[in-house]
């Protein structure tokens, strides 16, 4: 089913390479310019390091938006890595932000690379990973003494209940793949006793754990 992985939740990790201090920001988000003002407000709490290198992933496979950033370090040792250990878990809607505090011992180009690639590494340990999944939205209405079961019935089938509306009748929007919709419906005709229907409403991305 179309799907794609993302961070569980936002955090940070430090690492230390020959006394230069380097701590990954990692941040869920949802377009460019939410991303980029990730990286601003790290720069302006971390005002005294000397690098601030950044890559951010957007939106679903095939065609992510990818951007990446050296931030003065040599071209190559920085963004271009953290970028790959991204791609290579495979993360998006996420942007990582790694600060780099001097520690008075050049690196060079490989020490680099593996510096900002580990920091990144082990902040997405850290963090964790979930699935985004891509549901076909329903929407179905009910009487107050039946949605309770209806609610535990679909819940137990593994059918994601994206919200609940209370009115003179409840109304559950339910998610699934567009395959399940067969079984969502067969399982709505069963519970109701054929009193209930499914009615579309669209699709969106769910976070699935």
């Amino acid at each position: 089913m179309p799907g794609y992985l993302t961070i569980a939740r936002d955090g940070q990790a430090e690492i230390e390479v020959k006394r230069s201090r380097f701590l990954c920001t990692l941040r869920r988000v949802e377009d460019e310019a939410t991303a980029r003002a990730v990286v601003v407000r790290v720069r302006k709490e971390f005002w005294d390091a000397r690098h601030h290198c950044s890559a951010f992933v957007l939106g679903p496979p095939p065609s992510p938006v990818e951007r990446t950033s050296d931030d003065g370090e040599p071209a190559g040792t920085a963004g271009a890595p953290m970028l790959e250990v991204l791609r290579g878990k495979p993360v998006s809607d996420v942007v990582a932000v790694v600060t780099r505090w001097f520690g008075g011992t050049l690196l060079g180009a490989g020490g680099l690379v593996r510096a900002y690639s580990d920091s990144v590494r082990v902040a997405l340990d850290e963090v964790g990973t979930l699935r985004r999944e891509l549901l076909g939205e329903w929407t179905v209405t009910v009487p107050y003494d039946g949605a309770g079961r209806l609610e535990n019935e679909v819940r137990a089938a593994g059918v994601a209940v994206l919200e609940t509306v209370y009115g003179e009748l409840v109304t559950l929007r339910l998610g699934v793949p567009a395959a399940d919709r067969p079984r969502l419906a067969a399982l709505v005709a069963g519970v109701t006793a054929g009193g209930a229907e499914l009615e579309s409403a669209g699709e969106r991305w769910v976070d699935r754990v």
